[in-house]
C-alpha cells in the first residue's frame, strides 16, 4: 500500500490509532445526476480509519487493528456495495453508496463496535480515496454520527 498523509483531526484524546486498508469493490449510483457513475463500475478504495480514546483495554490496545480489518475489509472487499442492503440503499439518496456515504457508513459500523468496548474509544475520522484524484473525509460530530 502506498503510504499517504491524511488530513489531521483535532481531538482531546491521549491516544490515536490509524488503520489503513484497501478494498476492491464495485458500486453504482442509481440517480440520473450521477452521470456515468450510474453504471456499474469498480474502485480500489484506500481507507484510513482514525480511532481515539483516553483508555487502553486489558491487553493494552485502544482497539486491535485486526478487529477493524474484520469489521470493514472482510465485509466489503470484492463485493458490490449496492448488495449490502443492510448498509446502503438503491432508493434513498442519503444511503446510495457514494464515497461520502461509504465513509459515513464505515464510521457508523466502527463506532457501533467501539460502543461495546469497556474502554469506549471513538471513531473520529474516516478517509476514503476512490481514485488517485478523489477522496472524502468524514468526521462525526461530537455526540452523534
Amino acid at each position: 500500500m502506498i503510504q499517504q498523509i491524511y488530513p489531521q483531526v483535532i481531538h482531546p484524546f491521549r491516544y490515536e490509532l490509524n488503520k489503513d486498508m484497501q478494498i476492491a469493490a464495485a458500486h453504482f449510483i442509481p440517480h440520473e445526476a450521477a452521470g456515468q457513475c450510474a453504471n456499474l463500475h469498480g474502485h480500489t478504495y484506500f481507507i484510513n480509519i482514525t480511532v481515539a480514546g483516553d483508555e487502553l483495554d486489558d491487553s493494552g490496545f485502544l482497539i486491535n487493528f485486526q478487529q477493524l480489518k474484520k469489521l470493514i475489509h472482510n465485509r466489503f472487499d470484492h463485493t458490490l456495495m449496492n448488495d449490502h442492503t443492510d448498509v446502503f440503499s438503491n432508493t434513498q439518496a442519503e444511503h446510495f453508496p457514494t464515497t461520502e456515504v461509504v465513509a459515513r457508513k464505515i464510521a457508523e459500523i466502527v463506532q457501533q463496535h467501539l460502543d461495546t468496548l469497556p474502554n469506549k474509544p471513538t471513531c473520529v475520522q474516516v478517509f476514503v480515496r476512490e481514485s488517485p484524484t478523489s477522496y472524502v473525509v468524514y468526521r462525526p460530530k461530537a455526540g452523534k454520527q
